[in-house]
């Protein structure tokens, strides 16, 4: 037990809603190392954003809110989001001295004693009071399951791997999603594809003109209420449906966005219909989603009948100790920030109860 490292809170995960939470853990008076610490498994600041293409440059993310107290200003929009972001990213650990250590692997959070929560990592145990999950989706590509798909001779690839559209070039593309990257990856593919398929589950909603807050409102809620009952969250964006922009204009005038609904089954040389219609491929690219990386919090059995997290607020219902940012309706740039501020707000009230029941 000696070697275990006692904190007040352990914070999972570096990207936008983890150092949210930090620096609210700051200004409550926490302190790195002794009051807080933050756990990041990836290789540097940045979070998931660190992974993205090159070709998704900084002027084609939509609405990156800049983290609490630091704006981020002057950002080229020609230059790789990856780069631009992960420089911020970096810039405010070492402002706010959050002290992030990493690479560090959770492996499991688990019932600890004395009614804390034993955290065990790939750098040693942590003990904590509380604890804030901001890991995000990246970790974990949602691959859908079709007939076939081990039979195909070809590439197949999830968004999260996806390299560029250079990589495509003379290549017959099927793009299986209809999210703001299936979008993307087919405008930016198709100039140098031999040919592209757009399938998707459902036909996809363009939105007409601007969003404001109160749609903004409208659509978190609709997801809030799917966590609040316990079911896995879904994006945002699947209830807002996708901005009808110039790009996606020009991608539907010439039928580079002709949307085919989704295939019967995958065959070594394509996809088939269950009309029999066939498209030969060479390459799958899945931008079909992610899912909630919580593995680790399996021990702890948080877990509704629905299959995820039910959750109120930031916090898990089945355990009070347990926040989720960046989970369900905080799954934005601008949602993170504010989870971050709610869980530390949670945190320190919970935190307070037990010290007065100890009194």
């Amino acid at each position: 037990m000696n070697d275990i490292r006692e904190v007040e809170v352990v914070v999972i995960g570096a990207g936008q809603a983890g150092l949210s939470s930090a620096h609210h853990l700051r200004r409550a008076g926490f302190e790195p190392d002794r009051g807080f610490v933050v756990l990041d498994h990836s290789p540097g600041p940045g979070g998931a954003w660190q992974f993205r293409w090159p070709s998704l440059t900084y002027g084609k993310v939509h609405g990156m809110h800049a983290l609490p107290g630091m704006e981020l200003d002057d950002a080229d929009p020609a230059r790789a989001s990856s780069e631009v972001i992960s420089e911020y990213f970096d810039r405010y650990e070492r402002t706010f001295d959050l002290r992030v250590r990493r690479p560090v692997d959770v492996r499991a959070v688990r019932e600890g004693s004395g009614g804390r929560l034993l955290v065990e990592t790939s750098d040693g145990d942590w003990s904590a009071r509380a604890l804030i999950n901001a890991t995000g989706t990246w970790d974990r590509p949602f691959w859908p399951r079709y007939p076939g798909r081990e039979t195909f001779r070809g590439r197949q690839l999830h968004t999260a791997r996806y390299p560029g559209p250079e990589a495509f070039a003379g290549q017959r593309v099927v793009v299986v999603g209809g999210g703001a990257s299936g979008t993307q990856h087919l405008l930016e593919i198709a100039p140098y594809a031999a040919a592209t398929t757009w399938v998707t589950r459902r036909p996809p909603v363009f939105r007409e003109g601007p969003f404001d807050e109160e749609a903004g409102r409208a659509a978190v809620a609709l997801v809030e209420e799917r966590v609040r009952q316990g079911l896995p969250p879904r994006s945002v964006v699947s209830v807002t449906g996708l901005p009808l922009n110039d790009a996606i204009r020009r991608g539907l005038a010439d039928g580079v966005l002709d949307r085919q609904p989704m295939f019967e089954r995958i065959t070594p040389d394509g996809v088939e219909w269950a009309d029999g219609r066939r498209v030969a491929a060479d390459v799958i690219l899945w931008a079909t989603g992610f899912r909630p990386a919580v593995g680790h919090l399996a021990p702890l059995r948080l877990r509704e009948p629905g299959g995820g997290i039910r959750v109120e607020g930031t916090r898990a219902v089945a355990d009070p100790r347990i926040h989720l940012v960046g989970y369900g309706p905080s799954a934005s740039t601008i949602g993170a920030n504010r989870a971050g501020r709610a869980a530390v707000r949670d945190i320190r009230r919970l935190l307070a109860r037990e010290e007065r029941a100890a009194a």
